[in-house]
């Protein structure tokens, strides 16, 4: 049996778990019924994305960071407010200077993570395929494709969403609500500079934030993430730019100036998922098939970077002590080593949502003072810190920058 990985997902975790392998020289196939090529421009997909600095670090070291369009953009502070309150909180890290996040468009991800993935010396890309049948044994992993075509390897990693088949078909069962929010997504153009602060401000009917993008040759850009009432989004997406964009500007205040929304506005439904258990016999998930949270701190795919980073250095020193890579043994210390971390952040994602969703003078009162304890409090600041850098507890190597 060969010592090969088969991921389910070409997506950005599963990528960036093939790329992290073949660092290592570990072998893997990529499984995706995609056309990838689709996958690229901003109509597919015009979102963006927080890389946290941990993460950044893991995207530098496994060479994937050599291949983005553009380097992204650092956030250096969040800004942290009670609606357009006096009395915020500001995450400033002033003494060692690493950013605490970096902003990328979604398809320069994806444009990146591909390029690794082709260079890659250890890596099989299958696209336009899906798994026709799955057999999984004490011998290995046996996939057997649509094309039928067959793969041959020793574990299965699941990478394939929110509503993986794959843990469905295992009959892994999932802790699901959803929010009755909506989020609403585009990019403006503004007359201020960001200065490299990200914007969160809270609402009762769901946060607002504004991330700081690239300039590019028509002026400043930020990205917004707007939670809504799910009865609202239809509205709000219905609205001309200029409409849109004053009540935008309603819930911003005058921060960034005067402001153009230039790019199409999307909408999503806001949800939470936390799978019982995140492996079988011969089977790992990663990213959206093992969890799904509120994107009220920017760590849902972070979240699905450590867990690659995480399996990844399982993986590794499992082979270099001559383990099969689905052992059973090696399981374990995957699920044990993610299982605490994600269920932490993701129930407190799930609270931060559930408190600033309390409507009223007095929680919002309650709320500010809070915000004005932490920012005196200089330990539980730079543990909030860490936890936005993903620097927080039993870190795998690659996200202290460190080859495995």
């Amino acid at each position: 049996m060969e010592s090969r990985a088969i991921i389910l997902g070409g997506g950005l975790v599963g990528l960036a778990l093939a790329a992290a392998l073949d660092s290592a020289g570990l072998a893997t196939t990529v499984i995706d019924p995609a056309d990838p090529e689709s996958r690229l421009n901003a109509k597919f997909d015009g979102r963006t994305s927080a890389l946290s600095s941990s993460s950044k670090r893991m995207f530098d070291c496994v060479g994937i960071s050599d291949h983005f369009p553009e380097p992204g953009n650092p956030i250096k502070v969040i800004q942290v407010s009670d609606g357009l309150l006096p009395g915020g909180l500001a995450f400033d890290p002033q003494e060692d200077g690493e950013p605490l996040g970096w902003m990328h468009e979604n398809r320069h991800l994806r444009t990146a993570l591909l390029a690794r993935a082709r260079a890659g010396k250890h890596i099989d890309l299958r696209y336009d395929t899906r798994p026709a049948n799955v057999e999984r044994d004490e011998f290995g992993v046996t996939v057997t494709l649509d094309n039928g075509d067959v793969v041959k390897g020793a574990l299965l990693v699941a990478a394939d969403g929110r509503n993986s088949p794959m843990r469905e078909q295992v009959g892994i069962r999932t802790a699901t609500w959803r929010y009755n929010h909506a989020a609403i997504v585009s990019t403006m153009q503004h007359s201020k500079p960001h200065d490299n602060i990200a914007y969160e401000i809270f609402y009762p009917a769901g946060p607002f934030a504004l991330l700081p993008m690239t300039d590019d040759r028509n002026g400043h850009r930020s990205a917004i993430v707007w939670s809504v009432h799910t009865k609202d989004a239809p509205g709000y997406l219905s609205l001309s730019d200029e409409d849109f964009a004053a009540e935008a500007q309603a819930a911003m205040g005058d921060v960034l100036g005067e402001i153009k929304i230039i790019a199409p506005r999307s909408t999503y439904p806001l949800g939470f998922h936390h799978a019982a258990r995140i492996t079988d016999d011969r089977l790992a998930l990663i990213g959206d098939a093992a969890h799904g949270i509120h994107p009220i701190a920017g760590q849902g795919v972070n979240l699905g970077y450590r867990d690659a980073a995480a399996l990844a250095q399982v993986l590794v020193e499992g082979a270099r002590l001559g383990l099969d890579l689905g052992d059973a043994q090696l399981m374990d210390r995957y699920q044990r080593w993610r299982s605490v971390d994600t269920m932490m952040v993701s129930m407190a994602t799930d609270g931060l949502a559930r408190i600033y969703g309390i409507p009223g003078k007095t929680a919002s009162k309650v709320r500010r003072f809070g915000m004005s304890l932490i920012d005196r409090i200089g330990p539980l600041k730079q543990r909030l810190m860490d936890e936005a850098r993903g620097t927080s507890g039993d870190l795998p190597l690659l996200l202290r920058g460190l080859p495995i």
